[in-house]
Parts: C-alpha cells; sequence; structure tokens
C-alpha cells in the first residue's frame, strides 16, 4: 500500500469510530493489514486536514493521548473526548477495556 493510500484508508476507517469510543494507533495500523505501521497511522492523523475525520478518538496502546508534534493539541484533545463521554484516570488514560472499538469486519 502506498503511503497516499494508506493515508485514505486510515482515515476512511477513524471515521467510522463512533462518538465516545476510540482506537489505538497499532490496532488501526492492524485492521488495515500493516500492523508495523502504528508510526504512519500517528503521522496520518497529523496531517489530517480534513475536519470530518475524528482525530481525537485515536490513542496509543496505553490509552494515552501521543503527543506529537502539536504543543495544544493534546489538549484539545482531551477536551474533545471529554465532551464525547470518555473518561480520564488520575494517570491521564482512557479505559480501553471500556471505550475500545472494533469495527465489525466482513468476511
Amino acid at each position: 500500500m502506498s503511503e497516499p493510500s494508506l493515508y485514505t484508508a486510515i482515515w476512511a476507517l477513524v471515521r467510522a469510530i463512533p462518538p465516545g469510543r476510540v482506537m489505538t494507533y497499532g490496532q488501526i495500523a492492524t485492521l488495515l493489514g500493516t500492523p508495523r505501521a502504528a508510526r504512519a497511522v500517528g503521522y496520518a492523523m497529523f496531517f489530517c486536514k480534513d475536519d470530518g475525520v475524528p482525530w481525537q478518538r485515536v490513542v496509543n496502546a496505553k490509552g494515552e493521548i501521543s503527543l506529537g508534534g502539536h504543543v495544544d493539541r493534546p489538549i484539545l484533545q482531551r477536551e474533545l473526548l471529554l465532551a464525547e463521554g470518555v473518561n480520564f484516570d488520575a494517570a491521564g488514560r482512557i479505559d480501553l477495556k471500556r471505550y475500545l472499538w472494533w469495527p465489525e469486519i466482513a468476511g
């Protein structure tokens, strides 16, 4: 899969995440057949310019917000997730057993 088509596939999957749920970078990469491409998922979220892609619903495997290259974006991501009903524990982690979303994939 070339990078542009991988990004397109990532953004399409992220658009499907329902409000109040999250997916991890690695989970998305694995579902798209590129299990070692979690970092590429991060880059796709970083470079996404489409307001229709709910980038805030993608977190790391620990249920934490990744800092990435933006200064204010982690704060915004937390605020957006809280507004959707996603709660954080005292350490700033999301309970993935409660909030992790797995799409139903045909086949």
